[in-house]
């Protein structure tokens, strides 16, 4: 028995060695882990169990059956706990045949999937790898569909989390697509469909991996990534924090965490943070830090689109989503980009019964050739459709202005808005005082007098709130200072919500 123990034991060694020592110090001068070290630093201390540990590839084309092939092939599977919760996770190792995926390397991944989407519970998927393996021809490509295919079952169902930390290319990308959020690390993480010398031979642009898909790329310019952070472990850390955020699976409530902030804390320091004139911005995440838990917030796509904020918070200890409008960017116009980013965060919440809080204060659509060139009407559709269709609690804090359509479209009464709050502050019209006397009046153009007396009458009869509270579109006129106050006990009211839609297969958003 000893001496099986023993073969065992070394066998074990030989697996957690990956590609050997060499390449491993070679991960480690890249300023990377190991696919071992991510899982230790992003699981529990001794909570993984490892699947598949002695896989080793079938394939024997172009003399890879007398090539080196470690076990494993290329990928760490197994689940462990976060903070005590089930999770899922696979790590390519770039240490093994530079973790390009193969049959068997698929196979390992699909196991998993299955088994996360039958436990419910999130699965992370940590990439740094070269793509498919090439001497396996179709079979490596009909592990990648049978991998897609399980990112799509399972969407909706259980969260799905990439972990960019290294390269990603190719085929690769597809599956952390597919995926709820994908993170990745600075100036060493890169994704793209096509590299550099293919780029170069197709289109004769000279470009680097970093200026092509980085982090700096796909978390500003493209909206791919909603994270980019310092090295492995600064990301790994944050992924830790962010799972607290999140339920295990669809069937479940948002988890509720013990927490030591006053829900009846008042803010005087709200009351002064619209400024007197309209035209002034302010920061719009001072308002969301004082009204969430110990300020607690993880921003979603920080860096895109920063006319709009999506995030989660939580209140009373229960995770909240929080979609904003920010007055320091663009005075927090909604565009495409806005609008994407925001109609995704909120596609999400509701897939995963996560109540949203939307602060409004939004001066309209913003115009020009190119926006609508590129399909405003269809992107910002899909925001107004999202908000729409989201049958989880909606509470609204119009905090200054709700123009034209924009105001519609941030969850307002008339398109499911469950409570609709609005600060004193608050300004719901067609449009601003300025453009509406000029169209209206078009005739006082020119008399300055005039114009002032029609902009003053104009702002007394649309632009207070309470033309729309006689309406019962705002259900209560709020002091900013119970801000906190009143959206816990609003939350806690629509905890029990249940609507049902009409039966449909799916719908059809404006893509």
């Amino acid at each position: 028995m000893k001496k099986i123990e023993d073969d065992l034991n070394n066998r074990r060694i030989l697996a957690k060695l990956g590609g050997g020592q060499k390449r491993i110090d070679a991960q480690h001068s890249r300023g990377k882990l190991t696919a071992r070290e991510r899982i230790e630093i992003l699981l529990d201390q001794g909570s993984f169990e490892e699947f598949d540990m002695f896989v080793t590839h079938r394939c024997s084309d172009f003399d890879m059956d007398l090539a080196d092939s470690p076990p494993g092939d290329g990928v760490v599977t197994g689940w462990g706990t976060i903070n005590g919760r089930v999770v899922f996770v696979f790590a390519k190792d770039f240490t093994v045949l530079g973790g390009s995926l193969s049959e068997t390397h698929a196979q390992k991944i699909i196991k998993l999937q299955d088994m996360a989407l039958k436990n419910r519970a999130p699965i992370v998927g940590i990439f740094d790898a070269g793509g498919a393996r090439i001497q396996e021809g179709v079979a490596a490509l009909a592990g990648y569909g049978e991998v897609f295919y399980r990112n799509v079952l399972s969407s909706g169902v259980i969260p799905q989390i990439s972990v960019i930390m290294g390269p990603c290319a190719g085929g690769d990308v597809y599956s952390p697509a597919m995926t709820d959020f994908i993170f990745m690390v600075r100036d060493t993480s890169y994704m793209f469909v096509t590299g550099p010398d293919v780029v170069k031979t197709v289109t004769n642009e000279t470009v680097s991996s970093e200026e092509l898909g980085g982090a700096s790329i796909h978390t500003v310019k493209s909206s791919v990534a909603d994270g980019g952070y310092t090295n492995d472990v600064e990301a790994l850390l944050q992924v830790r924090r962010f799972i607290d955020f999140l339920p295990s699976s669809n069937s479940d409530k948002p988890p509720e965490w013990p927490n030591f902030d006053d829900v009846n804390r008042v803010d005087l320091s709200l009351d002064s943070l619209v400024p007197d004139n309209p035209n002034q911005p302010y920061d719009m995440k001072e308002l969301i830090y004082k009204t969430i838990d110990e300020g607690d917030f993880f921003e979603i796509q920080e860096n895109h689109a920063k006319n709009i904020i999506t995030g989660f918070g939580r209140i009373e200890g229960r995770t909240t989503g929080i979609v904003a409008n920010q007055p320091m960017v663009l005075a927090g116009v909604l565009d495409i980009d806005a609008s994407k980013k925001a109609a995704r965060f909120v596609r999400f919440c509701d897939c995963f019964n996560i109540p949203i809080v939307t602060y409004v204060d939004v001066p309209g659509f913003l115009p020009g050739t190119a926006q609508e060139y590129g399909g405003l009407i269809k992107h910002g559709a899909k925001l107004l459709f999202a908000y729409a269709e989201a049958t989880i609690p909606k509470v609204t804090i119009i905090t200054r202005k709700g123009f034209g359509g924009s105001y519609v479209v941030m969850s307002s009464k008339h398109i499911g808005g469950d409570i609709n709050y609005a600060w004193p502050s608050a300004q719901i019209a067609v449009m601003g005082a300025s453009g509406a006397v000029e169209i209206i009046f078009k005739s006082d153009i020119g008399n300055a007098d005039k114009i002032s007396l029609r902009k003053k009458e104009y702002e007394d009869r649309f632009l207070s709130p309470f033309v729309a509270a006689e309406r019962g579109y705002i259900d209560e006129i709020i002091p900013p200072r119970d801000t906190r106050k009143r959206l816990a006990r609003a939350l806690a009211m629509l905890s029990n919500k249940q609507y049902q839609y009409p039966l449909k297969k799916h719908d059809n958003i404006p893509l």
